[in-house]
């Protein structure tokens, strides 16, 4: 079976699973999702979603966040960690936003990423969730899963998503990297993964191979 099948497979098997799977951060205005995916580094979701209902509560417009104390934006934040880094980021974020855009968040990926603080995986989910362009978002999840199914051998986000572009079609790319995601919290964990319970296992590399170890041991 060559990368392409198992692609196609998994498309099929994540969709049956999570039909409306969607990004888990919570937002009402296309700069409060970029925001809140920086804040989401190296920090999970549920508390990101706490933290940015006080932060856009506080602050309601780039405006107020650009005039902002920072030391102000740090407390608010505190909670995510590194948060002396993201106050910044985010603060000089709204004023590129204002100065070079009008406010309004860029639609491609090789804009946003000259904003502060943002890659392209945040680029990615932005193209996809907020302008509904073909997008592939490479974190940590989409990573490991992409590497055990079988449909990458590399560990760099940006040729992973080169290469999962090369394989997904442009309509599915965006909600199977977010089933990705909740497939990764649900079963395929970094540690102890489910693989019995996975129906990727009769194609996945990794959950075949899981499968044949655990049948010879009983």
């Amino acid at each position: 079976m060559n990368k392409k099948q198992r692609a196609e497979l998994s498309i099929k098997a994540l969709k049956e699973l999570y039909p409306d799977a969607a990004c888990s951060l919570t937002y009402k205005k296309p700069y409060e999702l970029l925001m809140a995916t920086r804040l989401s580094a190296q920090c999970t979701d549920k508390r990101v979603n706490i933290v940015t209902d006080v932060l856009f509560s506080r602050f309601t417009s780039l405006e107020q966040i650009a005039a902002a104390d920072i030391s102000e934006i740090e407390e608010i934040i505190k909670s995510c960690g590194l948060y002396k880094t993201k106050a910044r980021d985010l603060k000089n974020m709204a004023n590129e936003l204002i100065e070079r855009y009008n406010g309004v968040v860029p639609d491609t990926i090789e804009e946003l990423i000259t904003l502060s603080g943002i890659g392209r995986k945040t680029a990615n989910l932005i193209v996809g969730d907020v302008y509904h362009k073909p997008s592939v978002v490479v974190d940590t999840h989409c990573i490991r899963i992409a590497n055990r199914i079988g449909l990458t051998k590399e560990k760099d986000p940006t040729k992973i998503e080169l290469e999962l572009k090369k394989l997904l079609p442009p309509e599915e790319s965006g909600d199977f990297c977010h089933r990705i995601v909740h497939h990764g919290r649900a079963l395929c964990t970094a540690r102890n993964p489910k693989c019995s319970e996975c129906i990727l296992n009769e194609f996945c590399k990794e959950g075949s191979k899981s499968i044949k170890r655990h049948k010879k041991i009983v």
